[in-house]
C-alpha cells in the first residue's frame, strides 16, 4: 500500500500494549468515520488467528475462540473439530510459542480437509511481547492538516500513544 509504513513492534506488558492500541484506535476510527481517513491500516499480535467460515473471515485471539465460536458460520462438525484445538493450545498458553501455533493451524487445517484456518504471526517474524501494525502516513498527516480544536487533540493524544511504540 502506498504511503503506508509496516512496524514490528515489542512491548513489555502485553494487556498494556492493548489498551494503549484500543485508546488509539478508538480515536482513529472515530477522526476516520468522520473524515474517511484513518491512520491504523492494521495490527497483528503474536496469537491472532483467522478463520474463513461460509460469510467473510472472523479474526480473535487464541484465548478468545469460545466467544467467536458462536459467530462462525460453519457446520457444528467443524466446529467441534476446531474448538478441540483451540482448548488443547489454551491448555498450553503460558509455554506456547508461535511455532507450535502455526503447527496447530496447519493441523486444523488438515483435520478439516481444506484450508479456512489463517496465522500471519509466523511469517511475519513475530513472537510473544511483539505485534505488527500498517500505519497509513498519508491519512496521519492529511488529519494533522485539517482538524483543530478537540479533534485534534483526539489525534494528537492517538498519535502519542502510537509513537511509545514505534
Amino acid at each position: 500500500m502506498a504511503g503506508t509504513v509496516s512496524r514490528i513492534v515489542h512491548f513489555e506488558d502485553e494487556e498494556k500494549f492493548i489498551d494503549d492500541i484500543d485508546f488509539a484506535l478508538e480515536r482513529f476510527s472515530y477522526l476516520a468515520s468522520r473524515y474517511g481517513h484513518n491512520p491504523i491500516k492494521g495490527v497483528v499480535l503474536w496469537d491472532y488467528i483467522a478463520i474463513e467460515d461460509n460469510e467473510d473471515v472472523k479474526v480473535f485471539r487464541v484465548g478468545e475462540f469460545p466467544f467467536v465460536e458462536g459467530m462462525l458460520k460453519l457446520d457444528l462438525e467443524k466446529i467441534r473439530t476446531l474448538e478441540g484445538y483451540f482448548d488443547e493450545m489454551e491448555s498450553k498458553w503460558d509455554e506456547l510459542t508461535v511455532e507450535e501455533i502455526n503447527a496447530y493451524v496447519e493441523m486444523m487445517n488438515e483435520a478439516l480437509g481444506e484450508r479456512r484456518v489463517f496465522y500471519d504471526a509466523y511469517s511475519l517474524g513475530l513472537d510473544r511481547n511483539t505485534a505488527y501494525i500498517i500505519i497509513d502516513i498519508h491519512a496521519l498527516h492529511y488529519l494533522a492538516g485539517i482538524l483543530e480544536g478537540e479533534e485534534k487533540e483526539l489525534l494528537d493524544e492517538a498519535a502519542e500513544v502510537l509513537l511509545r511504540y514505534i
